[in-house]
């Protein structure tokens, strides 16, 4: 296990239970917690809460995005605050692709965690990159290794229009590395019900209601870690 998947394994439970060692921290956690003003507690409690009721409606965007039902999606998966004990930067992207976790670090010992559907084996990558573009409402163009392998996707070579059945979802963040793009993005789905599976061609998707989020969170710039 690489040194920064070690510290993702401390903060949080994952999708095989919690761990001794990550049920202390968070017992310590909430020890220094109590240390704080009530105002403070307050404050994380109302942004926790924040998250949790993330999944509504969002009438007002071009294509209206309807609500998520999150009884069919496992909490582990769902928008939340976490602790982070990475020595990231705040504003950095990390991806666990293995626990199906993206984590956008805040700098305050904190991250927020969202769920991801992951690229099917044999299309997965990992290393580094930078967030190169950032699309409002992207058109999809599929890369030509794609349509060869799946000739129906012929009719989108010149790429397909944005709405909710594009495959890239509400908003997509293009990853660039040594200024060239990876043709890897991170993006919104039509599909919910793959978050927290693996079964995209190599890029990372969330709820259209996360990538929203993510979208307003992050600048071009930002450096992307996938583990």
């Amino acid at each position: 296990m690489s040194k920064q998947a070690s510290q993702l394994a401390g903060v949080e439970s994952g999708k095989h239970g919690a761990t001794r060692r990550a049920f202390l921290l968070g017992a310590a956690a909430l020890g220094l917690a109590g240390c704080s003003g009530s105002s403070d507690r307050w404050s994380q409690i109302q942004e926790s809460s924040s998250y949790r009721s993330a999944y509504g409606p969002l009438p007002n965007e071009p294509f209206p995005i309807p609500a998520v039902d999150t009884k069919r999606v496992p909490r582990q998966y769902q928008r939340q605050l976490v602790n982070y004990r990475g020595a990231e930067p705040a504003g950095t992207v990390v991806i666990d692709p293995q626990n199906r976790h993206l984590y956008l670090v805040r700098g305050d010992g904190q991250a927020v965690r969202y769920g991801i559907g992951v690229g099917r084996q044999g299309f997965s990558w990992s290393g580094r990159a930078k967030i190169g573009a950032k699309k409002h409402w992207p058109t999809w163009t599929p890369p030509s290794e794609m349509i060869d392998r799946q000739p129906e996707l012929e009719q989108y070579r010149r790429g397909m229009e944005p709405g909710l059945q594009n495959p890239l979802g509400a908003r997509a963040l293009y990853l660039y590395e040594d200024g060239r793009d990876t043709l890897y993005r991170i993006h919104g789905t039509n599909e919910p019900w793959s978050i927290g599976k693996a079964v995209s061609s190599g890029c990372i998707r969330l709820f259209n209601q996360d990538i929203v989020d993510l979208y307003s969170r992050v600048n071009v710039g930002a450096e992307v870690v996938v583990l």
